[in-house]
């Protein structure tokens, strides 16, 4: 016969479980900006609207971090997983890192992107400027 105190903690555990895999289903990754704008070449207009596309994906992307980070909640303080539960439970925080991981390092990759091209615009404005 299960106690019940210990009954309620499989059930608190059930239900983190049961919520951590509804939770997984509302992360969405965000779309990317498909282009920079070319900093040789881009007018201030675009390259302000790049800036800007920029900055909603990093809102976007730390939309879906914080989701991603809230997916696999610890079980409750003093519950006791099986060793399948907890097995479960790592491959899960495993995931949640690589996906936090992949996240992170999409927005670093974009914003090296978009920097080279701000880089690239000054440049050229420079030129312009020197001529």
């Amino acid at each position: 016969m299960i106690r019940t105190p210990r009954l309620a903690a499989y059930l608190l555990a059930a239900g983190a479980l049961v919520a951590a895999q509804a939770s997984s289903a509302a992360c969405t990754y965000p779309k990317a900006p498909t282009q920079v704008p070319d900093g040789a070449t881009a007018t201030l207009v675009e390259m302000v609207d790049g800036q800007k596309a920029v900055k909603q994906f990093t809102v976007d992307m730390d939309e879906y971090l914080k989701c991603v980070d809230e997916e696999n909640p610890p079980a409750a303080a003093g519950t006791k997983l099986s060793d399948e539960a907890k097995k479960a439970q790592d491959a899960r925080e495993k995931m949640k890192v690589q996906k936090h991981n992949a996240g992170v390092a999409d927005e670093e990759a974009l914003a090296a992107r978009f920097n080279a091209q701000i880089k690239a615009f000054k440049e050229a404005a420079a030129a312009k400027k020197a001529q």
